[in-house]
């Protein structure tokens, strides 16, 4: 298959994919999410994705429908049913299926699957945002379904000729982006919102962290400001899809480019990390 598409057991090329109407993603967005990268069928920081998407499911009382192994098991079943094994591999579970009504539909849930040919990004073309305010709700913790306040962001981003959108709170406080979250390095550390209920804990995030901390670069997980973000050495912008961006215009103004071999060392060490987990194809580790 060019792509796949999974419902409740039944799979098919995305096009040819149906929902039924009564499913409570349609009225209400009912649900949570997680998303990561396959290189060479390999399903990269599996285990991490999988835990977060039962958790966040366990904070909206949604009854998952599988087992953490069973969807592991599933998920690289899908994968190789698709041409190519470079993919972006997406799952969402949904509060299950009947007439529109504001309490919960009793029962376990919808889950579905996307899987789309795409590649990571190896972070060394840097990249272009503006800001604007977060009118996200308190749930950003949570990888829900609800996007709406993200997908107008980042159609504000195209429209001005940029990649994304760095979210900021009531006092310039930095949260996020709008589909990424966001760091800047400062004297030769990394700076990072911390995990509350502003920002979604990113495994991306997570990996740039441990990564800097084995280079012996320190860590700061404390709020940093707007005006912190424009005086900052670099801006880095981390996400399942792009594990480590480098920042040069915000608001069309230039910014970082203090610090280019800091960054280049820890874009390489994120980079090679994926590189090395996936670099073997599944099919060759089931012959070896």
């Amino acid at each position: 298959m060019k792509n796949l598409g999974y419902y409740n057991g039944k799979i098919g090329e995305l096009e040819s994919m149906t929902i039924p109407m009564n499913d409570r993603v349609h009225w209400f967005g009912d649900g949570v999410y997680d998303a990561g990268p396959s290189r060479n069928y390999n399903i990269f920081a599996l285990d991490e994705h999988v835990d977060r998407f039962f958790n966040s499911a366990a904070l909206m009382d949604i009854v998952m429908p599988v087992t953490k192994d069973e969807l592991k098991e599933l998920l690289q079943k899908l994968v190789l049913m698709v041409d190519t094994g470079d993919l972006f591999v997406y799952y969402q579970v949904t509060r299950g299926t009947g007439i529109r009504n504001h309490a919960f539909t009793e029962g376990p849930g919808n889950l579905w699957v996307m899987l789309v040919p795409a590649t990571v990004s190896d972070g060394t073309e840097p990249i272009q945002v503006i800001t604007e305010e977060d009118k996200r709700f308190l749930y950003c913790h949570v990888k829900t379904l609800n996007l709406l306040p993200s997908v107008l962001a980042a159609e504000h981003a195209k429209r001005a000729g940029c990649k994304e959108t760095i979210f900021y709170r009531h006092g310039g406080r930095v949260t996020e982006c709008a589909h990424s979250n966001c760091h800047i390095l400062k004297d030769g550390k990394l700076f990072t919102a911390p995990t509350d209920n502003m920002i979604l804990p990113g495994i991306a995030r997570a990996h740039l962290i441990r990564k800097c901390k084995e280079l012996g670069i320190a860590v700061s997980e404390t709020p940093y400001y707007l005006k912190d973000l424009m005086e900052a050495d670099e801006i880095l912008v981390t996400s399942s899809s792009n594990f480590c961006l480098r920042v040069d215009h915000v608001d069309g103004k230039p910014v970082g480019g203090k610090a280019p071999e800091l960054y280049e060392k820890i874009r390489k060490a994120v980079v090679d990390e994926f590189l090395e987990a996936t670099n073997k194809p599944v099919s060759e580790k089931a012959e070896s």
